[in-house]
């Protein structure tokens, strides 16, 4: 008797740890910058609720939570976003964090731009500026697409533009091997250990912002969503306490992210430092 009530005892804890655990379907760059587990442990010594993170491209992202494969999303494209909530995936968003885009180029090139459309449009015209796509249709693909549009009207094509279809490490690696541009979020950026002959040739621009969002599932369409247990992560990540753990977060010293939950005006990058 006294066994089986061990046993029954490790199988009920078992079942209630269980229970107590999230699905975060994630961009692949708070991932990748180390940011979770800088922070999840926090969370959970002062919840109890262990966050299992999913971490994959924005657009992937999006669709695992719009088919109830998750509890909680965050992911960095606000028109993605707005059409996730739209439509009745999410219940609530939070404005959490957010850092910037900066194009990433080969030291050896010494062309001088005055102005971030420069890269863009001589790009285009010219062929003489390699340039290695994600092409994976993540938060940082999409908003690529989208400054190629704003400044050249236009998709760019061509041997000189290569779409590999995976992540910001692949991206960041093959630019190095080949001496070609690409385009990267900072957050990976200034985690990336092969930085090899590669350079920061333009940031700071306001089109360049890239703010992070956190959004609920709703547990309406999806009876199996551990709302509860994803609403006390949303509340922890805008806490005070949350918001300073992801501003002390940093990599050889350079913040990563910077926290917003208190609609900060991220008009002006000068709000977070610049690394």
């Amino acid at each position: 008797m006294k066994i089986i009530a061990i046993l029954l005892f490790i199988l009920a804890s078992s079942v209630n740890a269980e229970n107590r655990e999230i699905i975060l379907s994630s961009t692949t760059s708070t991932q990748n910058s180390g940011l979770y587990d800088y922070i999840l442990p926090m969370f959970t010594k002062d919840t109890g609720v262990v966050v299992k993170v999913v971490a994959v491209g924005t657009g992937q992202a999006i669709r695992i939570a719009q088919n109830g494969d998750a509890d909680a999303l965050l992911v960095h494209h606000r028109p993605s976003e707005d059409l996730f909530m739209k439509n009745g995936f999410g219940i609530v968003r939070f404005d959490v964090m957010y850092n910037d885009f900066v194009l990433i180029g080969p030291k050896s090139d010494k062309t001088k731009f005055e102005k971030l459309s420069d890269f863009f449009v001589k790009a285009k015209s010219t062929s003489l500026f390699p340039f290695i796509s994600r092409g994976d249709d993540s938060g940082t693909h999409k908003k690529e697409l989208e400054l190629w549009n704003f400044f050249t009207n236009d998709k760019p094509n061509g041997k000189w533009y290569i779409e590999i279809g995976s992540g910001m490490g692949a991206a960041l690696n093959m630019a190095s091997a080949t001496n070609s541009f690409t385009l990267s979020d900072r957050g990976t950026w200034l985690s990336f250990n092969n930085k090899g002959n590669l350079e920061i040739k333009w940031a700071g621009d306001t089109i360049m912002q890239n703010p992070y969002g956190l959004i609920l599932v709703n547990p309406n369409k999806f009876p199996h969503i551990k709302s509860k247990f994803a609403e006390q992560f949303a509340n922890w990540m805008v806490s005070s306490k949350g918001q300073k753990a992801i501003g002390e977060y940093k990599v050889d010293g350079k913040q990563l992210f910077c926290p917003n939950a208190d609609k900060t005006n991220i008009n002006s990058l000068l709000v977070c430092p610049a690394n």
